[in-house]
């Protein structure tokens, strides 16, 4: 099967999949605890005013007719307006986005060449003392939860040293990338690391580079011409689950080091009930993953073509 004939098979699951994250996404937002009313009236809320206010803001109409009008808003790229500001969402979610597209960019291109060295490092050198420093420093990254990484990391080298500051509440400053840049690396390079090491092992042990050897093709060759693509195959997969845990880890991130992002404006929609917004980020979250999860599945194919 062609390249093209696969994806042209996948695209309409895709689409599939799209549309029922994006189903699911509103009936759990609208099981939410709390009212957006509630917050607009006040401390002390009025029965009647917070009424009116859902009154006006439609949120007293059946649950299937806001369905359908929030559906006919998303078919045209809509997503609605802000409960609590009255701005369109995607402008919420355009100007919020510069510094998270920044963080998971930056992590994604550092991602891919450091766990491909480590990877290859420590294969090609199995059993050695770079492959067992790797593997140890990877498994023990791996096992910290990143906000006690954040904390750790800001204790050393903000309390203690002094030589990064600790929020971005000056602005998103290269020194204040480097920490966030630390701790949303940490996890997904050693598990994806890891990965490349294991499929380089077993490219490197397989029939047709050891034939490739005893034909005299240069090691080099074999290693990265012929036993690389097999060995990124199953990375590429691990590369799509990253970016899905990268959403949530950019939560946690922006809320420890303050940097205003989606995960920011995320924290502060669910606390003000501000539902459109949070149906927007997760629409616009859900559809991010399943994309990046059909790349990796061409990318894995393009890699490894199945007969």
């Amino acid at each position: 099967m062609s390249l093209p004939r696969y994806a042209a098979r996948r695209m309409p699951l895709a689409f599939a999949q799209v549309a029922a994250v994006t189903t699911v996404i509103f009936l759990l937002t609208e099981l939410l605890p709390g009212d957006a009313a509630v917050v607009l009236a006040g401390d002390s809320p009025d029965p009647a005013r917070v009424a009116q206010i859902r009154a006006g803001l439609g949120l007293d109409r059946p649950l299937p007719e806001r369905f359908a009008e929030w559906a006919a808003g998303l078919a045209h790229l809509d997503l609605g307006s802000s409960i609590v500001s009255g701005r369109p969402v995607a402008e919420i979610v355009l100007a919020a986005l510069a510094p998270t597209a920044l963080l998971a960019g930056l992590t994604l291109a550092l991602l891919v060449p450091l766990a491909i060295a480590a990877g290859v490092g420590a294969a090609v050198r199995e059993g050695g003392l770079l492959d067992r420093v790797l593997t140890s420093t990877g498994v023990a990254l791996y096992s910290v939860p990143e906000f006690a990484l954040a904390m750790l990391l800001i204790a050393v080298f903000c309390g203690w040293l002094g030589w990064l500051p600790a929020t971005a509440i000056d602005g998103l400053g290269a020194a204040v990338l480097v920490l966030p840049l630390l701790v949303l690396l940490a996890r997904p390079l050693s598990s994806t690391g890891r990965l490349v090491r294991a499929g380089m092992i077993d490219a490197l042990h397989a029939g047709y580079t050891r034939h490739a050897l005893r034909l005299g093709v240069p090691v080099r060759r074999v290693r990265y011409a012929h036993a690389l693509p097999n060995a990124l195959a199953p990375a590429a997969q691990q590369l799509a689950r990253t970016v899905d845990w990268l959403l949530g880890g950019v939560i946690v991130v922006e809320a420890v080091f303050v940097v205003p992002g989606l995960g920011t404006v995320l924290v502060d929609a669910v606390a003000d009930r501000d539902l459109p917004v949070v149906q927007g980020l997760a629409v616009l979250f859900a559809t991010t993953t399943v994309l990046v999860n059909l790349a990796a599945d061409l990318a894995a194919f393009r890699l490894v073509p199945r007969a």
